[in-house]
């Protein structure tokens, strides 16, 4: 049995026919700058060429052959990645995982509830129910043992706020509701016309206040010129906010008929027009973020169900109250609930809860047990996101796969690390291979073999510079870890102290925070620290950010952020999910470069405009692909496949403009080429240096002209982005507020990248940023740590001072691991 995977001859991407043997059974990190092949290497040859191979066993075709000689030795393979691919809001934690599925059948067999009538409590399992079915619908019905009141039997559908049996019929099972903030759409003090109404402006607000002025004396309500709303009767109030047609109206005027013509007075009621638009406009109407907010349903308070599924309980508890509970108490109900059930009421779940407890237990053991079952997918982090699918691999009794992951640690405290490495080393100790692409020391340190892919990135990269043990990579002279790890530290001596008045959150109380005050200082670099879950993304992203709007939830207020031009937030959102857009067009270097190639002598002569010169309008881009380089067929039951197209071999334009040359490159030649290589080939102009300069600095000179932003990691999304916003900086004094800046970092390019954050506080901004890296915290002004634990033990500042007085904090995990 060959116990080694042996490539040989890659040359996928930027790999120069790299070959490389993998020990099986082993925990294994790949690692190397940002950019140097990692991804290359693990998922677009190695998991490829498994998935190709076991499809072709199947008798199926679908994935091309990548660029390499041989691979031998290959097991099957699974891939877990970062990326989250549902965002639809009803998506949770416990649809996820299917955990709310068990519970729902759990609520179905054993839910106790109360009679409408005579509320004697009825037990599903005793009560004595004769069952009709109706004819046309199947309903089950069921009759109360002690009234003989008669009510529908409540199913796993009454159990899901995504169905119209179960869910909160106010707020169609979302728990939210929108309104409008009326002080901020009407001012009470004055009169129609000084301006009461904000919309009302201009011509516009004459005409309408014109409309309105008819509809009362149609109704023959009082003269109202220069009188303040705030004493307009019930009838004027009415005909303002809701309109002529209106039920409020035909209320209070039961005997009059609604005016049919403008000039009668047909006035639309300023409330429902702003509701038409808003339902018009999808909820992003100009007015949407002025005036409309979110809140809390006032019928179901957020429970999502409706009044009798949200009433049902088992062993004590409605559904609503186990959602919002931590796994770890959904646990110990579950464990209770057992102890507690007969035999016949037990088998009656047996199922159901063998299945519950089994996914509880593993998310649990991966750390995760601070999350709740209503929590949103949308606001999971990417590791946290990846290691609830980890979690689903834990117990598996499969052996001889090849694991691959990318980047696991990302958004875990080291910790939580420690635990996640033990979670991999079983499954590596099941017989299975594990292979991570990471830039963790901490995971270094605990692997079986370490391969180091560079020099550089992009063309500089592609060639393993080192393998063995993390001592071996250290001894290693052109390892490019092995320098980083035998390079001195420099020792951070002069921390900026700030300017007397920074920014304050006061009172925040936003998911798990507990009443949580806190002040920032302005000018310095702020590093939010603390374990997964314990409020760090809440406090920046749910609280410091709504600062400026009108309706607080989740905190009194925040102070300090008047004296900034703009806030600027990076966070870990995916660019775009457009194939079209890509890093040349992202940060608009595609339109100058363009306008170059328009002016060249060649393309005169053909009479080409920077137009010719685009692959997303027609004109001189190939119209068999679009100007995408390739052309997708449809897989049926696997993922789009992606072919080169025939006609302009991937080229993207047609044969007469990729004749015009600059430098002796092609226009699709540029878009081939790294933002590096673009650096000696556009010298000469200053406009282009500049962003390509800033491009290189911030650690994406590897990263293609022509990169589709939908392949670009978390990270390499978050820092082109903020070369983006630095484009437009101008001379304006911005808050910058980044989600883990650090994500997909090689801790040199993570040197880089800190030199930029300490340029933007030099030129007089501040910056605060969410992050677990070591590296950047001890690089850091001012640290706010906040813990002790994730979820309900969560929420509290632990500690706040410069890196040195974190270290010396001894209730501060942070602390420790520094």
């Amino acid at each position: 049995m060959q116990n080694r995977m042996i490539v040989k001859g890659a040359r996928e991407n930027n790999l120069k026919d790299l070959s490389v043997s993998i020990p099986k059974n082993n925990l294994i990190v790949v690692t190397g700058p940002s950019g140097s092949g990692k991804s290359t290497l693990a998922l677009d040859t190695l998991f490829n060429e498994c998935q190709r191979q076991y499809l072709e066993s199947m008798g199926m075709q679908g994935i091309n052959k990548p660029k390499v000689d041989s691979i031998s030795g290959l097991s099957p393979a699974i891939s877990i990645n970062q990326h989250i691919t549902n965002r639809n809001p009803r998506s949770t934690v416990g649809t996820m995982t299917d955990m709310y599925t068990s519970l729902r059948m759990v609520f179905e067999k054993l839910g106790e509830r109360a009679c409408p009538k005579c509320q004697h409590r009825m037990d599903p399992i005793t009560y004595e129910g004769e069952v009709e079915r109706e004819a046309d619908s199947f309903t089950e019905y069921i009759f109360c043992p002690n009234c003989n009141e008669r009510m529908e039997k409540l199913t796993r559908t009454h159990f899901s706020y995504n169905t119209t049996e179960g869910a909160c019929p106010t707020c169609k099972g979302l728990g939210k509701t929108v309104a409008i903030h009326l002080p901020s759409v009407f001012h009470e003090e004055l009169s129609l016309e000084d301006g009461v109404v904000d919309i009302f402006a201009g011509r516009y607000g004459e005409y309408q206040i014109a409309v309105l002025k008819a509809a009362f004396r149609y109704y023959q309500l009082p003269d109202t010129d220069n009188v303040p709303i705030k004493h307009f009767n019930e009838g004027q109030k009415a005909i303002l906010h809701h309109g002529v047609e209106s039920n409020e109206v035909k209320l209070l005027f039961p005997n009059v008929k609604p005016p049919k013509t403008v000039e009668k007075g047909k006035f639309p009621g300023v409330l429902t027009s702003m509701w038409r638009r808003y339902a018009e406009h999808d909820g992003s109407s100009v007015e949407a973020d002025a005036y409309f907010y979110s809140q809390t349903c006032p019928d179901c308070h957020g429970e999502r169900l409706n009044e009798v599924s949200r009433a049902v309980t088992v062993e004590g508890w409605t559904i609503p109250q186990l959602v919002v509970h931590s796994l770890e108490a959904m646990a110990a109900w579950a464990n209770e609930l057992e102890d507690s059930l007969n035999q016949n009421s037990y088998q009656l779940v047996e199922t159901f809860m063998e299945d519950l407890k089994t996914k509880l237990s593993r998310i649990i053991k991966i750390g995760l047990g601070y999350l709740t079952l209503d929590r949103q997918v949308i606001t999971l982090s990417g590791g946290e996101a990846q290691r609830i699918r980890l979690s689903a691999l834990l117990d598996s009794a499969l052996t001889g796969v090849l694991y691959i992951m990318d980047e696991p640690t990302v958004g875990l405290h080291p910790k939580d690390t420690a635990g996640l490495i033990s979670v991999l080393k079983r499954l590596r100790d099941l017989g299975n291979t594990v292979l991570l692409i990471e830039h963790d020391v901490d995971v270094m340190k605990e692997a079986d073999h370490i391969i180091d892919i560079g020099p550089g990135a992009g063309n500089l990269g592609g060639t393993v510079v080192g393998q063995g043990t993390l001592q071996e990579l250290i001894d290693e002279e052109i390892s490019v870890t092995g320098q980083y790890l035998r390079a001195e530290k420099p020792e951070k001596i002069n921390y900026r102290t700030g300017k007397k008045e920074g920014i304050t959150i006061h009172h925040a109380t936003a998911n798990n925070l507990q009443d949580v005050t806190v002040t920032f200082p302005a000018g310095c670099l702020t590093a939010v620290t603390g374990v997964s879950g314990s409020g760090k993304s809440s406090l920046l992203f749910d609280v410091l950010t709504k600062a400026d709007e009108t309706i607080h939830e989740g905190f009194e207020k925040v102070t300090g952020v008047e004296a900034y031009d703009q806030m600027i937030i990076v966070g870990q959102s995916p660019l775009s999910r457009m194939k079209r857009s890509n890093t040349a067009t992202y940060i608009d270097l595609f339109t100058p470069i363009r306008s170059l190639f328009a002016k060249l002598s060649e393309a005169k002569e053909k009479n080409f405009s920077s137009k010719h010169f685009s692959f997303n309008t027609a004109g001189g881009r190939c119209e068999n692909c679009q100007g995408l380089g390739f052309v997708t067929t449809n897989m049926l039951f696997f993922p789009d496949l992606e072919v080169v197209c025939p006609e302009c071999k991937g080229r993207r334009f047609k044969k007469e403009v990729l004749e015009v040359k600059y430098q002796g490159y092609s226009i699709n030649d540029i878009l081939e080429c790294s933002v590096h290589e673009c650096l000696s080939i556009f010298e000469g102009d200053k406009k282009i240096q500049a962003i390509l300069k800033l491009l290189t600095e911030i650690g994406l000179g590897y990263l293609k002209m022509g990169q589709s932003l939908t392949t670009l990691s978390g990270g390499e999304g978050q820092r082109l982005k903020l070369v983006k916003e630095l484009m437009k900086q101008g001379k304006k004094t911005s808050l910058y507020l980044l989600d883990e800046p650090t994500t997909g970092l090689h801790p040199n390019d993570t040197i880089q990248l800190l030199k930029l954050l300490n340029r933007l506080v030099d030129a007089g901004n501040t910056v605060i940023m969410v992050e677990h890296n070591s590296q950047v915290i001890e690089a850091a002004d001012w640290v706010v740590d906040l813990g002790p634990e994730g979820g309900a033990k969560g929420g509290k500042v632990i500690a706040e001072g410069t890196p040195e007085m974190i270290k010396e904090n001894k209730d501060s995990f942070t602390g420790q691991y520094l």
